[in-house]
């Protein structure tokens, strides 16, 4: 979800003022601090230095306990119970259902329609608070948080009942493709200037409250290799999946 590194950026940066004000190095009005007459908030080192090991650590933790364990849990669960299924390479969300309530149970099938509603509304959420931080931030609207979530639901849902009604669930299973192809060719486009950035002092240079010296926060050599083969690798396999996707459009 490219939009969610929107939303990465924002909760850093309450963590980073909520460092600060636990340590005196500001007040809670220091983030409305937008005025000619009062200075902008500037966060400290040390809070910069505190959050980044903060979300290194949270993001792998989160990668390498849960994400594993549940793209693990469904790849050995699908393998064992559906690899004898001739149907199961072709089939879309109802036929996924249909083969774990007919292989394993009916529960199995009613766990993995909860994991769907679970993960659409985590998503929704995710859009949400992305589109409130670039709204606000990039283009300083502000909107009330409950006509926001209507906005957002409207948009999101809409399209669905419109394309349920017409086409049905063929039609749902191909718009949900859809997006997933859009989301994976947006990503590298996303992804590229935050690398780009991040690799130059000149763009991650930091200049403290006290009026120190800037301090250049860029990248090292190491991971800026790291970012680009990954940026490449990604690059190829949306290039091989809008291919494929076309041959089988053909």
């Amino acid at each position: 979800m490219p939009h969610s590194l929107y939303l990465g950026s924002g909760v850093v940066k309450g963590r980073v003022l909520d460092f600060d004000i636990r340590n005196g190095n500001a007040t809670e009005e220091s983030d409305e601090q937008e005025s000619e007459d009062l200075p902008k908030y500037r966060p400290s080192l040390a809070a910069i230095r505190y959050c980044l090991k903060y979300s290194v650590v949270e993001l792998a933790i989160c990668l390498f306990t849960f994400a594993l364990f549940v793209n693990s849990s469904i790849l050995i669960v699908a393998g064992a119970s559906l690899s004898k299924e001739n149907s199961a390479q072709d089939a879309d969300l109802f036929g996924i259902y249909n083969l774990l309530s007919r292989s394993l149970s009916p529960a199995a099938g009613t766990v993995f329609a909860l994991a769907l509603l679970f993960s659409g509304t985590s998503a929704g959420i995710i859009c949400t608070i992305s589109g409130q931080i670039v709204s606000e931030g990039q283009l300083n609207w502000h909107v009330a948080p409950w006509l926001r979530r209507l906005i957002t639901r409207a948009i999101s849902i809409t399209p669905s009942v419109i394309i349920a009604a017409a086409v049905g669930k063929a039609g749902l299973t191909a718009a949900l493709n859809a997006s997933q192809v859009a989301l994976s060719v947006i990503l590298p486009f996303v992804s590229a200037p935050l690398i780009y950035f991040t690799c130059r002092d000149r763009f991650m240079m930091v200049t403290t409250s006290d009026g120190g010296e800037g301090m250049g926060m860029g990248n090292s050599w190491f991971t800026n290799v790291v970012a680009l083969i990954i940026w490449l690798i990604i690059v190829i396999m949306n290039v091989s999946l809008l291919v494929l996707t076309g041959l089988e459009r053909v």
